[in-house]
């Protein structure tokens, strides 16, 4: 019997990996589901997304199955306000943001007469209506575009579509730095408001990065929720590229793991000292960071240097009669 042919199209599609972001469906969460008590930078939740603040308020981060019905999703991020800053000093700034790889926004052609458009799409919902701030920011040239979207109906999920004009000055690098942040803007003190929204490419300046932006922080009953960010070459937002978790994993595994040691191996020991070669799961974008080991272990490599492998694996020495390692490998942008 012959077999039916597969059509293609949506198969192609879901190969392509158009969406620039990576785990914009939220459904990774390495670092746990809840933070709370949050008032510095850093990753907490869903995986890639970062909190950049400064003394605006304290927050929790939460990986929320509250998500759009009908749509595909079961999860997204969540921002809960639990101090408030309801008058931010001037250089005051709340930010959700994620950087990406130069190499991987070679196709973009940006700094050449032929720089693609890029079109973002989200789900976001809200108790706080109003103008809202997403930014792109070529870290290379120091260049940056605004444009603004409206919440219009509160605790409603709304669907956001944003296009912004190719840049055909300052190309990407292509190496494995962070070439773009987005940021999505939820609060800024006048140091970001009080100029011109930059919603052309241009030299970044702050004072018109975020100019009409609502703060997120003015109240403790304020919550915004986000899924589905969607970031694409062209001026048209395509459906929401979903991925195997499998997939979805391992290219959020390049940038994070933890990992977790025995309290006794077998293996190759020199006297009194076991040598032991941890393998990550996925090759990292760099060295990584590793912290947060209990145990006593001397790490051999990814100190400094030129170790070979560094990016795939660690040697370590631990004493002969067991030890524990729990790692957080982190090679974040």
């Amino acid at each position: 019997m012959a077999l039916s042919k597969i059509p293609s199209a949506g198969f192609q599609d879901n190969v392509k990996f158009r969406n620039i972001i990576i785990n914009g469906d939220m459904s990774i969460a390495q670092r746990g589901t809840s933070t709370s008590s949050i008032t510095s930078s850093g990753y907490n939740t869903a995986d890639r997304f970062k909190v950049t603040v400064s003394n605006m308020g304290t927050w929790t981060q939460t990986q929320s199955t509250e998500v759009p019905t009908g749509q595909g999703f079961a999860k997204s991020l969540k921002m809960d306000c639990t101090t408030a800053d309801a008058s931010p000093s001037a250089g005051d700034f709340l930010i959700i943001e994620q950087q990406v790889e130069g190499q991987n926004l070679q196709y973009l052609k940006k700094g050449t007469s032929s720089a693609e458009s890029v079109t973002l799409s989200f789900w976001v919902k809200s108790n706080k209506t109003g103008t809202y701030i997403f930014e792109l920011v070529d870290n290379d040239n120091s260049r940056a575009i605004s444009k603004s979207y409206t919440i219009s109906s509160a605790d409603t999920w709304e669907k956001k579509t944003i296009t912004y004009a190719g840049d055909t000055s300052g190309a990407f690098d292509n190496d494995n730095n962070g070439s773009l942040r987005l940021f999505f803007w939820l609060g800024g003190g006048t140091n970001y408001t009080s100029g011109t929204l930059n919603t052309s490419w241009g030299t970044r300046v702050d004072t018109n990065a975020a100019v009409g932006q609502v703060n997120l922080a003015d109240s403790t009953s304020n919550e915004w929720y986000i899924t589905g960010v969607q970031l694409e070459a062209g001026e048209v937002a395509s459906d929401f590229e979903f991925l195997p978790h499998d997939v979805n994993l391992n290219r959020c595994l390049r940038y994070f793991e933890e990992y977790q040691g025995a309290n006794s191996h077998a293996g190759l020991y020199s006297g009194s000292t076991y040598i032991g070669h941890i393998f990550y799961k996925i090759r990292k974008r760099t060295r990584p960071t590793l912290s947060g080991a209990s145990g006593n272990y001397t790490q051999l490599n990814n100190s400094s240097g030129g170790d070979k492998g560094a990016e795939d694996s660690m040697y370590f020495t631990a004493p002969a009669n067991g030890y524990l390692v729990n790692l957080t490998i982190d090679s974040e942008l």
